[in-house]
C-alpha cells in the first residue's frame, strides 16, 4: 500500500500519555483549538471509539517532498504540497483492510480521531516521540503522516515500543523561531506558526507575526534541524506530489491574491484549512515584512 512502517498495538488505556495532555490542556496551550480539550475519556480508552476493539493497526506514510518551492518563494509546510492527506491515508486504509480479507469490525483515522496517534504509533514500535511532539522513524525521520485502524481483532503478536533516540539534542527547542516549544514534548501553539497561520482565527499577534520570515503556511523549523531527518527520503505517492503552479508561486502573485487563484491551486490541499481568508491574513503579514504589500 506504499506505508512506509506498520505496527500494531494492543488496545488499553493510555495511562502514560494521559499526563502529558492534562498538563498541556492545564496550561492552555492548546490556544483557540477548543475542541482538543473535548473527549479526554475516548482518548484515555480508544476501545470507545468501537465497541470490542482488542488492536490498533498503526502505519506511516511519506510526504517528504521531491520538489520543493525556491528558498526566496513564500514557503508552506511540506504536508501541504500535494493532496490532502486525510484523504489519500484513508483510502490507503481501507485498502489495507480489504487486503487483509475484511476479519472484523474495524473504524480507521488519520488525524480524525479524538486518538493519541503518535503515542500509539510509539506502542506499535514505528518509532518515538521526539522532543519537537513529532514521531521519529529510526533513519527515515519524522515527514509523515500517521493512520490507524482500530479493531475487534485480536493480534497473535504485539509490536514493542522503541526507545527515544533523541538523547541530549535539543536543536528542535532551540530553533523554534518562536520559543514555542517551552520544554521537550511541550508544544505551547499560542505561540507557534503553524498555529496561527493555519488554525488561528483574526489577526496575527505582532509579537508572532514580525517572527514569520518568508512562512505563508505552516512552519517546518523543529523538523527541519532534526538530525534524524538526514535520512529524509521523497515520497512516492502520486497524490503528494505539487502541481507546478504551486511550485511557482512567488510574491508578485500574493500581492494580487484572488479566491480563484485559491480555488485553482489549493481546491483538494490541506491548505484550505486556513480558508482563503486566512490565506489572505497570512499573505499581507509575509509581504508586509518583506516590504512588498
Amino acid at each position: 500500500m506504499g506505508f512506509s512502517a506498520c505496527g500494531v498495538a494492543k488496545v488499553e488505556a493510555a495511562e502514560s500519555e494521559i499526563g502529558y495532555y492534562d498538563r498541556w490542556i492545564a496550561k492552555g496551550y492548546q490556544a483557540g483549538m477548543s475542541y482538543m480539550a473535548n473527549h479526554r475519556a475516548i482518548r484515555l480508552h480508544p476501545e470507545r471509539l468501537l465497541e470490542g476493539a482488542r488492536t490498533i493497526i498503526s502505519v506511516a506514510l511519506n510526504y517528504y517532498p521531491s520538489q520543493k518551492l525556491p528558498t526566496e518563494a513564500p514557503q508552506i509546510a511540506y504536508y501541504a504540497y500535494g493532496k490532502d492527506y486525510h484523504a489519500v491515508v484513508k483510502e490507503r486504509l481501507r485498502q489495507l483492510w480489504k487486503a487483509l480479507g475484511e476479519p472484523a469490525e474495524m473504524r480507521c483515522f488519520t488525524d480524525s480521531a479524538p486518538l493519541f496517534e503518535r503515542y500509539w504509533a510509539w506502542k506499535a514500535g514505528l518509532g518515538w516521540i521526539g522532543k519537537n511532539g513529532c514521531l521519529i522513524l529510526p533513519h527515515q525521520g519524522s515527514f509523515f503522516f500517521l493512520g490507524e485502524i482500530v479493531t475487534t481483532v485480536e493480534a497473535d503478536n504485539y509490536d514493542q515500543p522503541q526507545r527515544n533516540r533523541c538523547g541530549t539534542c535539543r536543536r528542535c527547542l532551540d530553533a523554534c523561531p518562536t520559543g514555542a516549544l517551552a520544554e521537550a514534548r511541550c508544544l505551547n501553539a499560542n505561540k507557534c506558526l503553524s498555529y496561527l497561520t493555519i488554525e488561528h482565527r483574526g489577526e496575527l499577534p505582532d509579537e508572532q507575526a514580525a517572527l514569520l520570515g518568508n512562512r505563508l503556511y505552516g512552519c517546518d523549523t523543529c523538523q527541519l534541524v532534526c538530525p534524524w531527518n538526514r535520512f529524509a527520503q521523497p515520497t512516492e505517492v502520486a497524490e503528494f506530489q505539487p502541481i507546478e503552479a504551486f511550485l511557482s508561486l512567488n510574491d508578485a502573485q500574493l500581492n494580487d491574491f484572488s479566491l480563484a487563484d485559491y480555488q485553482r491551486l489549493f481546491a483538494h490541499s490541506a491548505v484550505k484549512r486556513a480558508k482563503f481568508e486566512g490565506l489572505l491574513r497570512n499573505s499581507r503579514a509575509y509581504l508586509s515584512s518583506k516590504k512588498l504589500l
